[in-house]
């Protein structure tokens, strides 16, 4: 009888060593969770081992940059005469709560808000004449002073500005500062604009340039506004400018440049409908108009001679979007403001504010968010990965997850 041959184990290698306990490549998984604010929390129970994982600096940074072209939105900065308070929009347990981002020690009079992006708030203190970069998520500011060129103030007449950081970089920052100038002529104005770089925390060089000239049009700089938020698109900062001149403002940021472009055809005889500058669906420049509870959404399209005439990509109907009949209603429809990351508007109606995801448009992706009525303030959209001191409520118990780099 033949004898069997004997079963041996065979000795573990490291090779074969389950793939979670390699530490590199668990943070390469862990780095990939969706960019929600309950996700590192949630990680950070598994155990020990993962919480270490989920709160080193280094991993936060990381997961920052990888999901900094897709954030989610957390809400909207709402300024007013009284206050400046947060709105959050994400339901539990994603919801951050309305009083973790507040800014002490400044009063509401002495300063204006012009924008949020990249987890940061830029913010004008007009009294002193310089400026806030403020991050919520860690009550970390840097005040900077204002460029030279914007100390005329007898002459200046509009500000508006931007901050951004760039792709891979979790650290540094810029700013630009864009102004309207009143000339010595009559009818004369010019844009003026400087970049401020956090990483050799100096100014660029001022530039300008003149209001085309416009003969059908008497345009007064007195009544020429740059009122909202600017959008980034790719490389380029966009300012809509309102008033009796209906143009846009555009800021190179790598030439460091500023040109004025024109808006849609014929849109110069509509300028007491609403307006904003925009992400087209393709990535490029938008515009979005709304006329007689439509909304139309235009986008510049650059042909083979380098022209870039705009074009109507389409026109969304707001009653039967938001089940209202608007057409009953005497008070206009307002932009309240425009989540550029998510592609999200701000609509206020005689019936609220309604939060609209412009792509993919589903009646799914209209949320309604206040019953406040009347003049609205501007909603800031705050873009951001939160993950500096993260405290969230899990399920309807309010079971509550804390953890903190």
């Amino acid at each position: 009888m033949t004898p069997r041959p004997s079963l041996r184990r065979r000795p573990s290698s490291p090779a074969s060593a389950p793939p979670l306990n390699d530490d590199d490549l668990l943070s390469e998984i862990l780095l990939r969770l969706p960019p929600q604010p309950s996700s590192l929390p949630r990680a950070s129970v598994v155990c020990k081992r993962w919480r270490g994982l989920v709160s080193d600096p280094g991993f936060l940074s990381r997961f920052r940059i990888h999901h900094r072209r897709h954030p989610p939105l957390l809400g909207c900065f709402v300024k007013n005469s009284d206050e400046l308070y947060f709105e959050p929009t994400l339901e539990l347990p994603n919801r951050v709560p309305r009083g973790r981002f507040s800014l002490q020690n400044l009063p509401s009079d002495s300063f204006l808000l012009l924008g949020c992006r990249h987890g940061l708030v830029l913010i004008f203190e007009w009294r002193k004449f310089q400026i806030l970069v403020w991050d919520p998520a860690n009550g970390a500011q840097q005040s900077i002073a204002s460029p030279r060129g914007f100390h005329m103030v007898e002459t200046l007449i509009h500000l508006q500005g931007a901050v951004l950081r760039a792709a891979a970089d979790d650290q540094h920052f810029q700013v630009c500062f864009a102004g309207l100038e009143r000339g010595s002529q009559r009818n004369y104005a010019r844009v003026i604009a400087c970049a401020y770089s956090s990483e050799t925390g100096s100014w660029g060089n001022l530039v300008s340039t003149a209001f085309p000239s416009v003969p059908y049009l008497h345009v007064d700089p007195t009544i020429v506004f740059m009122a909202k938020p600017g959008v980034l698109v790719g490389d380029f900062l966009y300012w809509a400018l309102t008033g009796n001149f209906v143009r846009i403002i555009e800021f190179d940021l790598k030439r460091q440049s500023l040109a004025v472009i024109g808006i849609p055809v014929d849109m110069d005889s509509w300028r007491d409908h609403e307006y904003s500058v925009m992400r087209a669906d393709d990535g490029g420049l938008g515009f979005l108009f709304l006329s007689d509870f439509s909304a139309q959404l235009w986008k510049r399209k650059t042909d083979c001679d380098g022209a870039a005439p705009w074009v109507l990509g389409r026109t969304i109907e707001l009653g039967k979007l938001l089940s209202l009949n608007l057409h009953s209603e005497r008070a206009p429809l307002r932009i309240l403001g425009y989540a550029e990351e998510n592609n999200v508007v701000f609509l206020s109606t005689v019936h609220g504010v309604f939060m609209i995801q412009l792509d993919p448009l589903q009646s799914n992706n209209v949320v309604f968010l206040s019953t406040v009525l009347g003049v609205s303030p501007l909603y800031y959209p705050f873009e951001s990965i939160y993950t500096a001191g993260n405290s969230i409520y899990i399920g309807y118990n309010k079971t509550r997850l804390f953890f903190s780099n």
